[in-house]
This record gives C-alpha cells, sequence and structure tokens, in this order.
C-alpha cells in the first residue's frame, strides 16, 4: 500500500512482484472480489521448511473491499499418492466487515525511549484479525491462592478468536512490509469499527 491511491491494479502488480504463481493467486483474489473496489491489500510471500527440509512457499493477499476483508491463501504442496508432480492449494474466504469481532496489532519496537511517532517505526508487526470462525480455548487449573489448598477448583480459561494472524518483520520482509502491514491493519479498523489494539 502506498500514499498513493490503491487500485486492484496495484494489488496484481504486487502480487506479480512476489513470483509466487501471480496468475493462480490473481485469479483467485479477483474472483472473490466480484468486482467490488480495492481499498487496502497486503500481499506477504513466504518460504517455510516442512520436516523433510523442503523449502515449501505460501502467499497471504488480504484485500479490503467497500463490505468484505477477501483472505487468500495459497500454499505449494509437494508430489502426493495419484500426484507426480508439486502443485497449489488456493483457498479463498470472504469475511463481511459487519462479521469482524477484532483488529489486534502487536509491535515490536527496538528501544522504546527513543520511540518518535511517525519516525521511528516497529521493526516487527503482527496483525491478528478474528471474525468468529475459529477461536481458541486455553484452559489451566484453577486455583483459590491457598499454597496448601489440595481441593479441586476446576478450570479457568480464556477464549480466544484467532482467524487470522500475519507476521511481517524489517529483517525478513523489509521496512515497507511492515508500513503496509500497518496502513492496513488501519485501514480495515476504520472499516469495521474496531479499534487496533
Amino acid at each position: 500500500m502506498r500514499e498513493t491511491p490503491v487500485s486492484a491494479a496495484g494489488m496484481r502488480e504486487a502480487i506479480e512482484r512476489c513470483g509466487y504463481y501471480p496468475d493462480l493467486v490473481a485469479d483467485a483474489v479477483d474472483s472473490a472480489l466480484a468486482g467490488e473496489e480495492v481499498l487496502a491489500y497486503v500481499v506477504h510471500h513466504e518460504a517455510t521448511f516442512d520436516p523433510g527440509m523442503e523449502v515449501r512457499r505460501h502467499v497471504t493477499v488480504l484485500a479490503l473491499s467497500p463490505t468484505r476483508l477477501i483472505v487468500c491463501h495459497t500454499d505449494e504442496q509437494p508430489p502426493a499418492e495419484g500426484i507426480p508432480t508439486p502443485y497449489a492449494t488456493t483457498t479463498t474466504e470472504a469475511v463481511q466487515l459487519s462479521k469482524i469481532q477484532s483488529v489486534a496489532v502487536t509491535r515490536v519496537v527496538p528501544d522504546p525511549a527513543s520511540y518518535v511517532p511517525g519516525v521511528v517505526r516497529p521493526s516487527e508487526v503482527t496483525l491478528t484479525i478474528g471474525w468468529g470462525a475459529i477461536s481458541h480455548i486455553d484452559l489451566e487449573p484453577a486455583s483459590c491462592g491457598d499454597e496448601n489448598c489440595e481441593a479441586d477448583h476446576g478450570y479457568t480459561g480464556a477464549i480466544t478468536a484467532d482467524d487470522l494472524s500475519l507476521r511481517v518483520s524489517e529483517a525478513a520482509d523489509g521496512p515497507e512490509a511492515v508500513a503496509n502491514v500497518l496502513a492496513f491493519a488501519k485501514a480495515l479498523s476504520e472499516a469495521t469499527g474496531c479499534a487496533v489494539r
């Protein structure tokens, strides 16, 4: 995302620069957008290592339209039984903006004492978006605070919406990627009424 107006053409250029099956990824995103205008976007390409130390690539595209958040995730898969060559799987999800429950941003800021808004940027950002499709439950035994108490106090825990988590860092992705995710988070927060946390 840039200071200039955002467009579907700009998003397509970012997908092509990424170089990861651009026609497949762009077609999936375009199909999910169904002709809607693109207000903001993020294209994040990442390589991972599977247990066999093979490099696997995947790309995530987030596109904000006037009514929906489009999430497109494409993964490279190794050959499988009956499939002699590597293949890709692409999943898109269109989430109505009214369904988005939370937009959380975690910033990592080195030397926070010297932080100056607009001048010093975070070195790493994690954007977490929740819309209720996936929740994690973290449970632990409850206690009453008495070290000698042996009573069963049941369990305590928290339910966390965690439908999408996207992490970028200056070291791995460059400073522009960090700025892009922060700008996207702000645009999504404004569109949904979810205050960025």
